[in-house]
């Protein structure tokens, strides 16, 4: 198996975390819809959807879409996680933390030193091992320069 791979993984709740392949764009496109009608996602163009689809991880039940995230990586020093949803009716089921989970170890095969989230849920991410904060006291500083995306 290639370093860019990874089997699909069958989690002991009944949903399955595979990596994503381009032939899910449109799909993907569908299921993050409601998350950006509602603000809890920007907008992805076709073109956006397929480049998250190169480190970016399924999670499927019963053959339906019902989470996704990627990992964006900026160098060897810096990822993103990007794009995390859940169904609504599937949360609580751990499988945001199976698709963090998917994408950190993402980051690990590719010798990537940091990922970093920006969300509104930090409780979420701090149960998943992010903190507010890196050894030596570093954190992220943020500067909006327009009203809208």
């Amino acid at each position: 198996m290639s370093e860019g791979s990874s089997p699909s993984t069958k989690q002991p709740e009944g949903f399955t975390v595979r990596p994503a392949m381009e032939t899910d764009v449109d799909a993907l496109g569908s299921f993050i819809a409601p998350f950006v009608e509602r603000g809890r996602l920007l907008p992805r163009t076709h073109d956006e959807l397929e480049d998250l689809t190169v480190d970016g991880f399924i999670a499927e039940s019963n053959g339906q879409i019902v989470g996704f995230a990627a990992l964006e990586i900026y160098s060897s020093k810096l990822a993103e996680l990007r794009s995390l949803a859940v169904s609504p009716d599937q949360q609580g089921r751990g499988i945001g933390k199976a698709l963090v989970t998917a994408c950190v170890e993402r980051a690990r095969q590719r010798h990537v030193f940091e990922v970093m989230a920006i969300t509104s849920s930090d409780e979420f991410f701090q149960r998943c091992g992010f903190d507010f904060t890196l050894p030596g006291e570093k954190k992220a500083v943020f500067l909006q320069t327009r009203e809208a995306y």
